[in-house]
């Protein structure tokens, strides 16, 4: 039986999960649906991972000896497409899927050893990390995507700029209806100007890149769409040593998108453009969300990325 060790009320999904009738819901099932999955992949259990706001993260041990982890998810848009993404990357800078079952959203896949993330790497230099990040992104962009039912960037990210602009009009935050009008614009036209497509990670921040051992640094927890591959870099470029944190962060993250850019061998003023895009999107969520003085930061970021931009 499933023991109450693996679901302490210490977990961020027990808050995060439990604000929403649907999220209750979940949980309610959850200890049932992991005891299924335990017994029909034969897996021992360990302590689960203390992370995730919407989905039970644990060790597993296979009949075999060897290693997994198990990932239950919430059922929701971004988790639908992950396992098809990671199927089709097939361990190309990310972590290989070993089991799937589609209609609890439970995967189980490559554990990284020892599991570090890339952003906690604080014996490598901010500039080594943001290229040891590329190098991952050039591998989850090797290929061309395949035909696929993930969802394609364009889609989302229209819908985003509908809703900045339904946002901005409803709550009337105050922010600067100009840099608002110009982050819905850019959401809506970006995808369409992309000159290749790939299968974007959707999430590629430094905590969902772990050291490995079958490669040095893998990629998890995707939120996979079809679309502009400069759309995955900010969160890298962006989470790294903060550089919003500096006195002028004009010249680190100057420095840091020609970085990348170069490694990735992509359109830095394109990239520069997606972060504009992201964090006008990531403002009015704020607002909507009741933490306008987060959203209020936000926007200050929004600022000096629209001078970095040319604005």
């Amino acid at each position: 039986m499933v023991t109450v060790e693996l679901f302490p009320s210490s977990l961020p999904i027990v808050t995060t999960m439990g604000r929403t009738e649907s999220g209750r819901s979940w949980l309610a099932r959850l200890p049932s649906l992991v005891e299924e999955l335990r017994e029909q992949w034969s897996l021992r259990l360990g302590a689960p991972f203390h992370g995730g706001s919407c989905s039970w993260v644990a060790p597993a041990r296979l009949p075999d000896g060897g290693t997994a982890v198990l990932k239950v998810s919430w059922p929701h848009r971004e988790a639908a497409g992950e396992a098809e993404a990671l199927r089709w990357w097939d361990g190309c800078g990310a972590v290989r899927v070993r089991r799937y079952d589609p209609e609890s959203y439970a995967l189980l896949v490559e554990r990284c050893e020892p599991g570090g993330p890339l952003g906690a790497a604080d014996d490598l230099q901010v500039e080594e990390r943001l290229l040891l990040g590329a190098e991952v992104l050039r591998e989850l962009w090797c290929a061309p995507p395949p035909e696929t039912r993930l969802e394609r960037l364009g889609d989302v990210t229209s819908e985003w700029a509908d809703l900045v602009e339904a946002r901005m009009h409803r709550l009337r935050p105050g922010f600067d209806p100009g840099l608002v009008a110009h982050g819905a614009r850019l959401l809506r036209e970006l995808p369409a100007t992309a000159t290749r497509e790939v299968v974007v990670h959707g999430d590629f921040n430094p905590g969902n890149v772990l050291a490995a051992q079958r490669r040095p640094w893998l990629a998890i927890d995707a939120k996979p769409m079809i679309g502009d591959p400069c759309y995955d870099p900010w969160p890298l470029l962006e989470q790294i040593d903060d550089p919003f944190a500096y006195p002028d962060p004009r010249r680190p993250l100057a420095s840091r998108f020609a970085l990348v850019a170069d490694a990735l061998g992509e359109d830095e003023r394109r990239m520069r453009a997606w972060a504009v895009a992201r964090r006008v999107e990531t403002a009015l969520w704020a607002v909507e969300h009741g933490d306008s003085a987060g959203a209020c930061d936000v926007m200050r970021q929004v600022r000096v990325l629209a001078h970095l931009t040319g604005m």
